[in-house]
């Protein structure tokens, strides 16, 4: 496996991921809201400072912080799908790259399902290798508090047959003791967090297992994956190469009370590795021929599908499979110019079709699936 990459080949592919998965660059929002008036100072918490060993929550909260300059809104109407990163054209290479994905505003489990996908279509483009995929659900606050409980109880029946550490540990602080048993391999027989789930948390939950199985995304449960409640909470999920994780990602929507008057659902994921290279270039952008716009499950399910087959074969399209509305889909497909509209819905995703608008002659055409790709590079 690749160590370091490129600074450059890495804000090249994340610029691709973005595009084909319905990610907008966090530079593209903040350059938009320049010039704006700010109606009050941003103050953080102390507790922003004293986020521990967690490198992961620590981006995030250097995130949440640019976003609250700019006054994002975000809401399930108008859900926004960010992906950010610390290099910089015209700045050298970070020694440490770092790139996130971001849903804010939407709970839908479609929105970690997109993430997911994005983040393994970057490890195979980066790494030529198939990550692996884990996954777990720590629940909402009514189930960390039933599970530190349990945990509680466990360490207490175990004096004297686990780590002395682990059991003191658990004394203040129950889930750290877990991970530290995790750590010292001896907690295979540890209560695991989704056998406490609220009804809330364990529909989330299956939720995203449906999305992934229907999308036929590769991934394994992992009673052991533990994330710390003072930031994450309900699914997380980590992306493995060998035994190296290479990125973390988890429902935040709690901690951006810090950062908000009115906190939003929200996840996001952190990919971090050392980069290389000098001054990094620009990426070149260019206008997109086509935005794809769907509506319905199916139609959704489809699109994270077939984002991969449109990525590779290049086609100049981009779409938004987070956000459900289909007016906002269109609004923002507006916004973007493309000369092209391809739009499914449920009955075109069940017939295995779509429709291509042309939007200045208003001309649709009905095209089927299979070729599509070809008939779609051949319009453009």
């Amino acid at each position: 496996m690749r160590t370091t990459i490129p600074a450059e080949e890495l804000l090249s592919k994340a610029h691709l991921i973005g595009q084909y998965y319905g990610f907008t660059p966090l530079s593209t929002l903040t350059a938009a809201s320049r010039g704006a008036p700010k109606n009050k100072k941003v103050e953080y918490p102390d507790m922003l400072n004293h986020l521990g060993n967690d490198s992961a929550a620590e981006v995030l909260s250097g995130f949440l912080k640019q976003c609250q300059r700019v006054e994002f809104i975000a809401s399930p109407r108008q859900p926004l799908f960010v992906w950010h990163t610390n290099i910089a054209p015209g700045r050298p290479a970070p020694k440490k790259a770092v790139i996130q994905l971001h849903a804010l505003g939407t709970d839908h489990a479609l929105a970690d399902a997109v993430i997911i996908r994005a983040l393994i279509a970057l490890c195979r483009d980066l790494f030529h290798e198939e990550p692996t995929v884990r996954i777990n659900s720590m629940g909402d606050k009514e189930t960390r508090a039933r599970y530190a409980r349990e945990l509680g109880n466990f360490f207490k029946k175990r004096i004297g047959v686990l780590p002395a550490e682990c059991t003191n540990c658990a004394k203040q602080d129950a889930i750290l003791a877990a991970e530290m048993a995790i750590e010292l391999a001896c907690a295979d027989d540890m209560p695991a967090p989704t056998e406490h789930l609220s009804d809330a948390s364990r529909k989330r939950f299956e939720d995203l297992l449906e999305y992934l199985e229907m999308t036929e995304t590769p991934y394994e449960l992992a009673r052991n994956l533990i994330s710390r409640g003072n930031v994450w909470n309900d699914t997380c999920f980590e992306l493995v190469l060998g035994d190296k994780r290479i990125a973390w990602g988890s429902h935040y929507g709690d901690f951006t009370r810090h950062f908000f008057p009115t906190p939003f659902t929200a996840t996001g994921a952190v990919f971090q590795i050392p980069s290389t290279g000098a001054v990094v270039k620009k990426t070149p952008s260019s206008r997109l021929r086509f935005s794809f716009v769907h509506i319905g499950d199916e139609a959704k399910r489809l699109s994270i599908r077939l984002a991969e087959d449109f990525r590779k074969a290049r086609v100049s399209l981009t779409q938004n499979i987070g956000v459900e509305s289909l007016t906002e889909q269109l609004h923002l497909a507006e916004r973007r110019a493309s000369p092209y509209l391809l739009i499914m819905g449920r009955k075109e995703a069940l017939e295995g079709s779509a429709i291509l608008r042309n939007r200045q002659t208003q001309e649709e055409t009905v095209l089927p699936l299979a070729g599509l790709i070809e008939r779609l590079k051949a319009v453009a």
